[in-house]
């Protein structure tokens, strides 16, 4: 007889990754834990940076509204020179367009980021389980049991390593973690209070190799120093505060948090082992420069989410393959562009402090992918695999096409009289996620099923000018385009991601 799976997933750890995968699963209707070795949520500031994808992801999720409450804009530079402070802009700021509705990064501490999903897990009716470690975990065909450090064995269906660069799940699979550690290279990190600082600029003192940034509604700085080959960290308050002071002439007091890190710039070799898959930081550890750790941490859950609660709906097990084959290589080129970037600051360039678009996240595509076949039709502007943009529109509720795409469906939309004459007859499963269809047309009005495009800004940014189904991805990624043969073009499109 086989056993009975006591939960679908398993989340071990409860970092933004950990959580952002627990509830995108937890509002799939999955049975989900997430244990977490540390007693408490973290505390510090270390990942302050959001980038704009992963504030689209916080918008799917309904909690951008408070992230923005609690984060804000980044400053300018100050660059302390001697006796004079240089302004410096690291990064342009732009303003909202129809396809992209938040440009700019968002300065928001990791432990707020952490509560504000841990508050979404808790009214998903999800609380993490803190103090609690995996110590081990066997699987078989059908799941893996897991080992607790309470003793308790948990039966699951599948089992996700969030648990950090030290990740014990990903230890356990023996997977490999390739890449180097400088153990000769050491940051502080110190949240703090600075005494006689302005807080309206990122002070950096390039000689001493230390910044302040001013954290947001708060009147803490995150302090960084980096220290020289072969000194080793102190991490005691009042020798913290005596070496900034021997660096930068000020007064530093009130150390809520420090931490020293090393440069470690590592990814797994695999992303999944059999029924065991690991994301974030478990699967790259990045420098801290051009924030994309986190971010990328958060988008690996994200597609990940889906593709799990469609496999346990029966989609086909490939679809759990394509998490790698879709992930690993954007972490490979944002390892290497946060490293060349950190390499920048370490030779004292100006360039290094400089961010711009392939930062933000929102270029990313899976072209190309096992899900986004290269030949696949394409728009004037889109390709299978590319992120879905936003653009105004009017439909029941809302103003948006993300106001649409807000939820753990799929959305298909039709344009032109022939789409939209084929729009009922897509086949679709029962089980899983549901799709959404829309046809889309002009004029005004609002009607159930119906987007109204009024402008013609939708189909301009999206690039249709005829007939074409558009289907959308849970995670906002393109998953097929379709301009004839619509019942059995969509089908195919759909094949590899729907349960048979």
């Amino acid at each position: 007889m086989t056993e009975l799976h006591d939960i679908d997933v398993l989340v071990a750890g409860g970092g933004p990754t950990g959580s952002t995968l627990a509830a995108d699963l937890v509002r799939r209707g999955l049975r989900v834990r997430v244990v977490n070795k540390a007693p408490h949520a973290f505390e510090g500031s270390r990942a302050k940076g959001i980038q704009p994808r992963t504030q689209e992801v916080l918008e799917d999720f309904r909690v951008l509204q408070e992230a923005h409450a609690e984060g804000g804009p980044y400053p300018l530079a100050g660059i302390h020179l001697g006796p004079v402070t240089a302004p410096w802009k690291m990064q342009q700021r732009s303003k909202p367009t129809p396809d992209v509705p938040y440009p700019n990064i968002l300065l928001l501490p990791q432990h707020r980021t952490d509560a504000i999903l841990h508050r979404l897990l808790e009214r998903l009716g999800l609380n993490i389980e803190y103090g609690v470690a995996l110590e081990g975990f066997e699987q078989d065909t059908d799941g893996v049991t897991s080992t607790l450090s309470t003793g308790e064995r948990v039966r699951s269906k599948y089992l996700v390593g969030a648990d950090g660069g030290a990740s014990a799940v990903r230890v356990a699979t023996g997977l490999g973690f390739v890449g180097e550690t400088d153990d000769s290279d050491k940051t502080l990190i110190i949240d703090c209070t600075i005494d006689g600082l302005s807080r309206d600029r990122w002070h950096m003192w390039p000689k001493a190799s230390a910044g302040a940034c001013p954290l947001p509604h708060s009147d803490q700085f995150q302090v960084m120093i980096r220290l020289k080959p072969g000194d080793t960290p102190n991490l005691d308050h009042a020798v913290l505060a005596d070496q900034f002071h021997a660096l930068t002439g000020l007064k530093l007091r009130d150390i809520t948090w420090v931490s020293a890190f090393r440069p470690n710039v590592r990814l797994v070799e695999h992303y999944r082992q059999g029924r065991v898959f690991l994301a974030g930081d478990a699967a790259h550890v990045h420098t801290p420069a051009g924030a994309q750790g986190l971010n990328t941490g958060v988008q690996d859950a994200y597609n990940l989410g889906w593709k799990l609660g469609q496999a346990i709906a029966g989609a086909p097990d490939s679809l759990l393959d394509s998490y790698e084959a879709e992930r690993l290589p954007i972490a490979a080129g944002v390892l290497g562009k946060s490293s060349e970037l950190y390499q920048s600051l370490s030779k004292h360039r100006v360039s290094g402090l400089k961010r711009g678009d392939e930062e933000r996240q929102l270029s990313l595509s899976y072209r190309g992918g096992p899900l986004a076949p290269a030949d696949a039709p394409a728009t004037k502007t889109l390709h299978v695999g590319d992120r879905a943009p936003d653009a105004p529109c009017t439909a029941p509720g809302t103003s948006r096409l993300f106001e649409v795409f807000q939820g753990p469906h799929f959305t298909v939309l039709a344009f032109g009289p022939n789409a939209t004459e084929a729009l009922p007859r897509l086949t679709w499963p029962a089980e899983g996620a549901e799709l959404r269809r829309y046809a889309v047309r002009g004029g005004r009005g609002i009607d159930s099923g119906h987007i109204t495009d009024a402008t013609g800004q939708l189909a301009s940014v999206y690039g249709v000018d005829g007939d074409a189904l558009i289907l959308i991805r849970p995670d906002g990624y393109i998953g097929g385009i379709i301009t004839s043969d619509w019942a059995a073009s969509f089908a195919a499109a759909a094949e590899a991601f729907t349960p048979r």
